[in-house]
């Protein structure tokens, strides 16, 4: 799903219920909507007890946008950021250090997740939960002199605010815990409300960001704002591609005075894995093995529920039940049903013609999403 976090969209990981409680949270100052960079914004702002809210994806900055947040900030303003990706010079400049999944664990697995907020602060020691892909980003580094953790995921702290100057930096690492979908969820609201206590309760203006929750990657010092501008801007990545660009024209020099002679197009080999699945087959039905016949079918079907649903078979539960049918687009109690006949199957020491046919008539209809 996009996760466009804007304040207009309605959608699973839009902010338009986010938007909308921060409405009724300060009525008293009409939230102002900034569609420009921090830099150009900056020039316009001359508070001294203002609230900025950035809610976005990546929060990637030009040294004028990073030296205007700091400023902001430094005289007095508050700074709220929740992103996934905080311009790591920023990070810096506070002293903290961000740990993020690899990128293979976020986009495979999905569970239930949860985050909190400091029990010694807020008093609140509930875990506001949701269904899909888990809570990872947390602090690795922070300056405890001038900082305080205010909430955590299961990995570590999460939620910090910084202070720096006259004013505070509230950084907040997980954008989807302020989303439309999370936010729904049971008395998730709460967890907002919690995260927004801190900030000032009748700030001079509002301001929500409307720009760095677009794909605006600027590269420090330039205007270029393409994807190879934003891997340039990280000295190890820049070294890498350069190198890979210098290995790629090697490559393509020397390779490039090689002469290759013709080869023979060799024919492909014949396929024999149906004859021989057919052969293997008749053998099984000649000497009526149902018993072996029901324990490979059941050892492939869940094989492919491992392979396809990432799910681990080794413990069927309720549980696991609740989560296979939903993620296979099946009911529950089929599934259920389903899983009580291979139980039974597997504690049998004869399994008839019926049961055979049975068994395979129910997986098919698995497969088929008619369960």
């Amino acid at each position: 799903m996009k996760e466009t976090f804007s304040h207009l969209d309605k959608n699973p990981f839009g902010t338009y219920v986010l938007h909308n409680q921060l409405e009724q949270l300060y009525s008293n100052n009409s939230i102002r909507t900034l569609k420009n960079k921090f830099e150009t914004t900056w020039q316009e702002i001359s508070d001294t007890n203002s609230l900025y809210i950035n809610v976005s994806k990546n929060l990637f900055l030009t040294q004028k946008d990073l030296d205007g947040m700091l400023e902001y900030v430094y005289n007095g303003n508050t700074l709220f950021i929740s992103s996934d990706n905080i311009d790591r010079r920023l990070l810096d400049t506070l002293g903290c250090t961000v740990s993020k999944p690899f990128y293979d664990q976020l986009i495979r697995e999905m569970k239930y997740t949860s985050v909190k907020v400091a029990a010694e602060i807020y008093g609140d020691s509930v875990a506001y939960q949701y269904f899909y892909v888990p809570f990872y980003n947390h602090f690795t580094k922070f300056d405890k002199k001038h900082s305080r953790a205010l909430g955590h995921n299961k990995s570590g702290y999460n939620f910090m605010v910084v202070f720096y100057g006259k004013g505070r930096f509230y950084l907040h690492l997980e954008p989807r815990a302020l989303s439309n979908y999370f936010l729904l969820q049971k008395d998730n609201y709460k967890y907002f409300q919690h995260v927004f206590s801190l900030t000032p309760s009748v700030p001079e203006h509002v301001y929500w960001d409307d720009y760095y929750n677009k794909k605006n990657y600027p590269r420090a010092g330039s205007g270029n704002n393409s994807g190879l501008a934003v891997l340039l801007r990280y000295p190890a990545m820049a070294w890498a591609f350069w190198l890979l660009v210098l290995l790629f024209a090697l490559y393509v020099f020397f390779g490039g005075k090689r002469r290759q002679r013709i080869v023979q197009t060799i024919p492909p080999n014949t396929n024999t894995t149906i004859t021989f699945t057919e052969t293997i087959g008749r053998l099984y039905l000649q000497k009526k093995d149902n018993r072996n016949i029901a324990d490979k079918l059941i050892t492939y079907f869940l094989e492919y529920i491992r392979n396809q649903y990432y799910l681990n078979t080794s413990h069927i539960d309720d549980a696991f039940i609740t989560t296979l049918s939903r993620k296979s687009n099946n009911t529950k109690d089929g599934t259920e049903r389903l899983f009580n006949f291979i139980d039974t199957l597997q504690q049998s020491t004869e399994v008839t013609d019926e049961q055979m046919l049975s068994l395979n008539q129910q997986i098919e209809n698995f497969h088929k999403n008619k369960i």
